[in-house]
């Protein structure tokens, strides 16, 4: 009797610790998870607000290593401009102050607007900014601004509403400028390559007899319909449109023209901030479009969908009188 009774007390000793083993095991386990959570979590926010900096000053993205300033990354570089651009320079252009499209070549330097202003026979550009991130423009390569005087700089102007701009001057529109932005936190220079674009001009910004362009009213053209030889540029240069094409010139001096394109991917233009949609895709995209005037590259869009994601392209229609 006292063996049985020594027997049931050893086996539940036994018990009681297996279930105490278990337990601690079991207050580990989730201690481990919870500290697991928490480091996830930590990361999590760091990654934030890192991607958050990043916004705000976009040239802090372009160096991969903070501990070198020899060696840099620099994001990647965007084409700009388009097959066939010719410069414009001030002579052309009535003097005004116009807002205009500014293409960049890096995806960390993005210009949210631009003023051209045109005085004198040269012209100005006040560009915003989207982030706060540069000290110094210099409109050069890389290496002249690294070798610059400060004098020689471009600083930026904080605006009311805490944007960055810099004023610089144009040489050209339609023409690939060099420039070099100095990052506020790395203290490097980044090559630049920026092309302000003709085609985002309104009509009326050229002076008169310049640009070449004929508006339809003083082209001497009756109401009726004719063949027109038209040129197309900008894009890829793949797509084309059908020329000669047929225009309606009505009594009151107005003309639209019909555009077939080689693609019956496009799905509608933009003239003059007017979107026109398509009126048929058989043997191609046609559309019926106003025309500006003659003799001149008028700017167009023309949306496409052969790529992944439907894709707005710049182009220019050039009407010729002959």
């Amino acid at each position: 009797m006292k063996m049985k009774k020594a027997l049931a007390a050893l086996l539940c000793l036994l018990m009681l610790t297996a279930c105490g083993a278990e337990n601690d095991n079991s207050s580990s386990s989730k201690a481990d998870t919870t500290a697991a959570q928490t480091s996830v979590a930590e990361t999590s926010s760091e990654d934030t607000s890192s991607a958050e900096e990043t916004e705000e000053t976009p040239s802090e993205a372009e160096s991969a290593d903070d501990t070198s300033s020899e060696e840099k990354t620099l994001a990647p570089q965007q084409e700009v401009g388009f097959e066939g651009m010719e410069a414009i320079t001030a002579d052309k252009l009535a003097d005004g102050v116009y807002h205009i499209t500014v293409d960049s070549s890096s995806s960390m330097f993005t210009i949210t607007d631009c003023e051209l202003t045109v005085a004198d026979g040269a012209m100005t550009a006040k560009l915003f900014m989207k982030g706060t991130g540069y000290e110094w423009l210099y409109l050069g390569t890389e290496e002249e601004a690294e070798a610059s005087a400060e004098a020689d700089r471009i600083a930026y102007a904080e605006e009311a509403d805490g944007t960055n701009t810099f004023t610089v001057p144009v040489e050209a529109l339609d023409k690939e400028i060099d420039c070099a932005a100095y990052s506020k936190r790395k203290e490097l220079w980044y090559a630049r390559t920026l092309v302000f674009r003709a085609d985002s001009l309104p009509t009326d910004a050229y002076a008169e007899g310049a640009g070449g362009m004929v508006k339809v009213a003083d082209a001497g053209i009756e109401a009726g319909t004719y063949d027109i030889e038209v040129t197309l540029e900008g894009g890829s240069g793949k797509a084309s449109v059908q020329s000669p094409c047929r225009i309606e010139v009505k009594e009151d001096g107005t003309a639209e023209a019909y555009i077939i394109w080689s693609s019956d991917k496009y799905d509608y233009m933009i003239v003059d901030g007017e979107k026109y949609e398509a009126i048929s895709t058989e043997g191609g995209s046609t559309f019926k479009i106003p025309v500006l005037g003659f003799n001149y590259k008028m700017p167009v869009k023309a949306d496409t969908t052969a790529m992944s994601t439907p894709h707005e392209i710049d182009y220019t229609l050039y009407f010729d009188l002959g």
